[in-house]
């Protein structure tokens, strides 16, 4: 009869751990309470009994806000994996047993990733898999950061150049710097052509916050070269449409140039790096099922095509999907 309050205690574990992982992520019990479905003072018990069964403090309280103690992080590294391979432990049971046929994914990318790199790994993807359910959120690099922080996402596609110290990010795919002009422009019918060749002629780029501006002022700061800027358009279709009319030239990632575009594209990797684009995670996300399905078939899609570029790794200014559009 004594042992009936331990065996209580270690059945109600999971649910304390869970209710501590959800605030720990979201930094706020009223938002862990919300995810988990229950009340704000359950949560809060739950984190108090834990406390208590380790003699420490997990959270310093800050009015709503509340943030992970040293003694606080180090239990959320070790129970993170453990509550996850608890939630999804069906899900994994039916994989072991090769079954893969439900389930939800969610995958974050922006807009250029979607029209350009994943139709085909979707449509791999829902063919192998067709009761998986696959939903698909068009986000812009910063939302989708977010997304993947608060476990709202499985993972996220896109380019990175830079990578926050709690991200993963594991290129797959490399494209390659270009130039694109229209196809009677002076410069289309050369093998190659140098920045001061670039430099008269007025470019078409994206949004002057977004990386590509950025990166092309950079390089003909570099080489100690003006530029001039005679539109500014949002978007790979758009930009491609405006230079194919003759308005200007630009300097874009390939990933958007399909081969039936009336334009002059000549490679300008001696000048620019190429762009990566690859599965970006939170660190120490449990791997669903789903997801590492999702990761095999594009690893399947894309083995020959991945020359991986210098990446970058810094503080927390990650942008992923720019990609010409930034």
């Amino acid at each position: 009869m004594g042992s009936g309050p331990h065996i209580h205690y270690k059945q109600n574990r999971l649910k304390q751990l869970r209710a501590f992982c959800h605030a720990a992520r979201t930094g706020s019990v009223s938002a862990a309470a919300e995810k988990i479905f229950l009340s704000q003072p359950t949560v809060s018990l739950q984190i108090q009994a834990l406390e208590r069964e380790f003699s420490t403090v997990l959270f310093e309280r800050r009015g709503p806000k509340i943030k992970l103690t040293p003694e606080g992080d180090l239990l959320f590294q070790m129970a993170e994996p453990l509550v996850e391979g608890m939630d999804k432990l069906h899900e994994t049971f039916a994989t072991q047993c090769g079954r893969v046929d439900r389930g939800v994914l969610n995958i974050a990318a922006g807009e250029s990733t979607i029209l350009y790199i994943l139709p085909q790994p979707v449509r791999a993807f829902v063919d192998q898999y067709p009761g998986i359910e696959l939903k698909m959120h068009n986000v812009t690099g910063r939302d989708g950061l977010a997304m993947l922080r608060a476990d709202e996402v499985d993972l996220a596609v896109g380019s990175m150049l830079e990578i926050p110290d709690d991200i993963t990010y594991r290129p797959f795919v490399t494209y390659q710097p270009t130039l694109i002009t229209p196809k009677d422009h002076p410069l289309a019918e050369k093998a190659s052509v140098t920045l001061d060749e670039i430099a008269p002629y007025g470019l078409i780029l994206p949004p002057r916050h977004l990386s590509t501006w950025r990166l092309v002022d950079l390089v003909f700061k570099q080489h100690n070269l003006g530029y001039r800027v005679t539109l500014e358009a949002g978007g790979w279709e758009v930009i491609k449409k405006y230079v194919e009319l003759g308005l200007g030239i630009s300097i874009v990632t390939d990933v958007c140039l399909t081969g039936k575009e009336n334009l002059g594209r000549i490679r300008l990797d001696q000048y620019f790096p190429k762009r990566s684009y690859g599965i970006v995670q939170r660190r120490g996300k449990f791997l669903s099922p789903q997801t590492k399905c999702f990761m095999k078939t594009l690893d399947r899609l894309f083995a020959d095509r991945l020359v991986e570029p210098q990446v970058q790794t810094a503080g927390d200014s990650a942008e992923w999907e720019d990609a010409c559009l930034g």
